[in-house]
């Protein structure tokens, strides 16, 4: 980054995520809360009702792309079958919260 460019002026991407496997009861949405937070992101997670987990990652496409690879994985006591990813438009998210099931 040079002198003249600010953290405003780098891209933001968002990023939607659908991750099936056994992931609710395994700590997942508070995992992903935590490295979400920890790579400076905004969003979401949440339980889905059909036992997935749905997130939305929004910052710099680098960061973004770290974060749903770990997706791949999750916590240590999750086993992730498949994970979907959809570009989405961003929200201007501020901050990286857990949201009630949907």
């Amino acid at each position: 980054m040079t002198s003249q460019e600010t953290l405003n002026d780098l891209p933001i991407t968002a990023i939607r995520v659908l991750i099936s496997g056994r992931v609710q009861g395994v700590g997942f949405r508070y995992s992903t809360q935590e490295k979400a937070r920890e790579l400076g992101l905004n969003g979401w997670v949440r339980n889905r009702r059909n036992g997935s987990v749905e997130a939305v990652f929004e910052g710099s496409p680098t960061l973004v792309q770290t974060v749903v690879a770990w997706c791949h994985h999750g916590p240590p006591t999750a086993e992730v079958t498949h994970v979907e990813t959809f570009r989405e438009a961003t929200q201007d998210l501020f901050q990286f919260d857990i949201r009630p099931t949907t």
